[in-house]
């Protein structure tokens, strides 16, 4: 299956992109796709969880299971004051 990536903020500049289409195991889960993104780009494998994610626009839990033509989103972390 296919999925369409975005990236946002941080996670856009240490990727190196702001989206891209992404081939998945039939049956892969949010978390499956962080794991392969974690092994790709060394500043999401410090993560020490998945973080927040959106599924076509709503938020998904780690264990949603993805399927061909899903939107995804993985929340950066943000600071503020």
């Amino acid at each position: 299956m296919t999925v369409r990536l975005l990236y946002f903020a941080s996670f856009r500049e240490h990727a190196g992109r702001s989206e891209e289409a992404r081939s998945l195991p039939d049956g892969a889960t949010v978390s499956d796709l962080w794991r392969i993104l974690g092994a790709e780009v060394p500043h999401f494998a410090a993560f020490g969880v998945v973080p927040p994610a959106a599924v076509n626009l709503e938020y998904a839990p780690p264990d949603r299971a993805l399927r061909e033509g899903d939107e995804v989103t993985f929340l950066p972390p943000v600071a503020g004051g």
